[in-house]
């Protein structure tokens, strides 16, 4: 039972994953060439072919193998976490799955191809993005919510008070623990 955390964030991360590489083929096959726009939603929501050799959202161009070890890092401490913690909170659970697939998918693209395809466009100068960006902004924003604001912050804090010498609780069963 406790395995059920650790599996639905990999069914999630792998989720991500497919459909990060798929959208991002499809873009690279049917938006060529590199900067084409084709509009979804009129100005709203614009899908573009943009290589991207930085980090989401294209900042820090350049840094390829700095951004390769940062997703390594990620998905180990990701993969410890779930193995070790096994998480079993529907939300902290979707924000792993998210990170995971997120950080994966455009590792993927990094490693493959030397550039990450980006290809959704939003009006008011923001970056284009895909759909591993989102799932990662979204997982992080999720876990920010979670530590801040999850029901862990409402629980009551163990007492570490040790209880009465007339506690029986107190009293050791044992006389070899006495000292």
């Amino acid at each position: 039972m406790r395995r059920r955390g650790a599996v639905l964030t990999a069914t999630i991360g792998a989720a991500i994953v497919v459909v990060d590489q798929v959208t991002k083929a499809l873009v690279r096959a049917d938006l060529a060439p590199l900067g084409r726009s084709v509009p979804v939603i009129g100005d709203a929501l614009q899908l573009t072919f943009v290589r991207n050799l930085g980090a989401s959202f294209g900042m820090m161009p350049g840094y390829r193998p700095l951004f390769i070890a940062v997703s390594f890092c990620v998905l180990i401490a990701i993969g410890a976490f779930v193995v070790r913690r096994r998480p079993e909170r529907p939300w902290v659970v979707v924000a792993l799955g998210l990170v995971a697939g997120g950080a994966l998918g455009n590792l993927i693209d990094r490693v493959t191809s030397g550039w990450v395809t980006d290809f959704i466009r939003i009006p008011f100068d923001f970056p284009v993005f895909n759909v591993a960006d989102s799932a990662v902004v979204v997982g992080v924003a999720m876990l920010i919510w979670w530590l801040l604001f999850g029901p862990a912050s409402a629980e009551p804090v163990p007492s570490a008070v040790p209880s009465s010498p007339g506690d029986p609780a107190a009293t050791p069963s044992d006389a070899s623990e006495v000292r």
